[in-house]
């Protein structure tokens, strides 16, 4: 399976910010701000604002991973825990 990196430019707490996502990920998290009833700046901003991550991309990721684990969680299924049994720092989806 081949997913390109799409880079968008998005206006982010009023100052334009570039971030480079796999399309998959820009999908899925198109997905996630609407059923918030939030727009991609929107939701963003509240990733740049709560998560300790210097790549903005990454949290984006690590944001959209994070929803789909807790939507598997909530419907009972279980996932092997990484070996440290942490799981990352994110905003929850």
């Amino acid at each position: 399976m081949t997913s390109l990196i799409v880079k968008r430019s998005i206006i982010v707490n009023g100052h334009k910010t570039s971030v480079s996502l796999e399309d998959a990920f820009w999908s899925d998290f198109k997905d996630i701000a609407q059923a918030r009833g939030a727009t991609l700046s929107e939701l963003v901003g509240e990733i740049e604002r709560t998560v300790a991550h210097a790549n903005l991309s990454s949290a984006i990721r690590l944001f959209v991973l994070e929803h789909f684990h807790q939507r598997t969680e909530a419907a009972g299924i279980h996932h092997a825990r990484r070996a440290n049994g942490q799981r990352g720092q994110a905003l929850q989806p």
